[in-house]
């Protein structure tokens, strides 16, 4: 009679601990990881810019449906297409890359539809300013790599920040909008 308590214990012990075993980290892929932005300009067409250089971490536990991550972006890394573009958008006016030259997004809920992350809720720094952020996925996978022989986990993410919650005012008195459309293509390597 004491065996059965003693084997549910021991059995529940075991599942608690495999499905914390679940848990894993993934790098973020540098060549398949970029953080781009939109925002409108005059109400005629869009201006888009992409930062080239994102690197950090996610971690991962499908069984418990939870996951938390740590992403550095370097704004130095901008590319709008245009070089004239580029350097004002990085100038002082507005990204200020000089003073700020990164952006960090920590996050530590994610919010799973099935076995699928559909958002992601966080904290993003840009400017030396934090705001709350909620990442949307558009589209998101995990499969296995036939090339690097390891499980990628990523997607396609959006959100829309209020740029002068970050210090970024140039061009409202102009009418540029304050709401920057952010798009995160990320995929992350299981270590």
């Amino acid at each position: 009679m004491t065996k059965f308590p003693l084997l549910a214990v021991a059995a529940a012990l075991g599942f608690a601990a495999a499905a914390h075993a679940e848990s894993a980290t993934y790098a973020v892929d540098p060549n398949h990881t970029f953080a781009t932005w939109e925002i409108g300009h005059f109400n005629t067409s869009t201006n888009r810019g992409r930062f080239n250089k994102t690197t950090g971490t996610v971690t991962l536990d499908k069984a418990a449906k939870t996951g938390a991550l740590d992403v550095t972006v370097d704004t130095s890394s901008l590319d709008t297409g245009t070089a004239a573009f580029t350097k004002h958008v990085s100038s002082d006016e507005i990204l200020n890359v000089a003073a700020f030259p990164t952006a960090h997004l920590v996050a530590d809920k994610f919010v799973f539809n099935g076995d699928k992350v559909a958002e992601i809720d966080g904290k993003l720094t840009l400017m030396g300013k934090t705001n709350p952020i909620v990442l949307k996925a558009q589209n998101y996978n995990c499969y296995m790599n036939p090339m690097l022989k390891r499980e990628v986990c990523g997607g396609d993410f959006d959100a829309t920040i209020v740029r002068s919650q970050y210090g970024v005012n140039w061009g409202l008195n102009y009418g540029f909008p304050d709401n920057v459309h952010l798009v995160i293509q990320v995929e992350a390597v299981k270590q």
